[in-house]
This record gives structure tokens, C-alpha cells and sequence, in this order.
């Protein structure tokens, strides 16, 4: 007999790491409160998950770490953290200011495309105002034949 079942539908490499960094919201302090990740995070979470998919588990670190909460965090941050939640080693000047100049460029990139889309809503107002004129005269001129 065959098997008539549809196929397991496969999720995106994306929503799974979603999925997963979830999971580890809910399982782990430091995802939870979104603490500065101890340096060898990934080892501990191995550790701790060994079945993990590892590509799974850095597209859900880098989903993570590349948040703006993460790099808020990390910007004022002291220390780092363990997954319990424990306080791991010293953050480096240098990565809190690489921290902040994400931050900028983040603020950045979004002023310029609202700046983007604020001057394309205009143009678009524009030219509809300019196709009303057109059809105002075009209607005004076909009126007096």
C-alpha cells in the first residue's frame, strides 16, 4: 500500500531559526532577558541541546544578536552572560562601541528610507494633483465646443 499522506512541508531556514530562538527565549535566561551572550554561547547551547542543528542554531544566534534589543543591551553592556544567566566575562570597549556604530547605521539606513518613502508619497500626491489639473482643463476646454 502506498502512502497517500501529503509531504512534511519543510519550514524556511528563517522560521525555523525563528522558531528556535524562541524556543530558546523560553528555555534560557539570557535569550529570555536578552543579556549579552557569553563569548562561546554556542558550545554551551550544544551542550545543553546536543541534538541542535548547528546552521539552525547560528542563523537563530545571528537573528538574535542582530536585533535591536541585543545591540541596545550590548551598547551599555559590562558583562556578558552564560545561558543560566550568570555573569561570564568583561565586554570589551570595542564591542560596545560596535555595538553603537550598528545602532547608527541602523538609525540611519531608517531615516533614509523614510526619507525615501516620504519623498516618493509626495511625488505620487504630485502627479495625482497634476492628472486632476489635466482632466480639470481637459473637461473645462471640451465644454465650450
Amino acid at each position: 500500500m502506498t502512502n497517500t499522506s501529503p509531504a512534511p512541508q519543510h519550514a524556511t531556514p528563517a522560521l525555523s531559526a525563528r522558531a528556535l530562538l524562541k524556543q530558546l527565549q523560553e528555555q534560557f535566561p539570557a535569550f529570555q532577558d536578552c543579556l549579552p551572550l557569553a563569548i562561546g554561547i554556542d558550545k554551551q547551547l550544544l551542550d545543553k541541546l546536543p541534538d541542535l542543528n548547528r546552521k539552525l542554531m547560528r542563523a537563530a544566534l545571528g537573528i538574535h544578536t542582530s536585533s535591536m534589543r541585543y545591540l541596545r543591551a550590548m551598547e551599555k553592556a559590562t558583562h556578558r552572560f552564560n545561558l543560566d544567566g550568570s555573569q561570564a566575562a568583561e565586554v570589551p570597549a570595542e564591542h560596545r562601541q560596535h555595538a553603537a556604530e550598528q545602532l547608527k547605521e541602523r538609525f540611519k539606513a531608517d531615516a533614509e528610507r523614510r526619507k525615501a518613502e516620504k519623498a516618493a508619497a509626495a511625488e505620487a500626491e504630485a502627479a495625482q494633483k497634476r492628472q486632476e489639473k489635466l482632466e480639470q482643463l481637459a473637461t473645462k476646454f471640451s465644454r465650450k465646443r
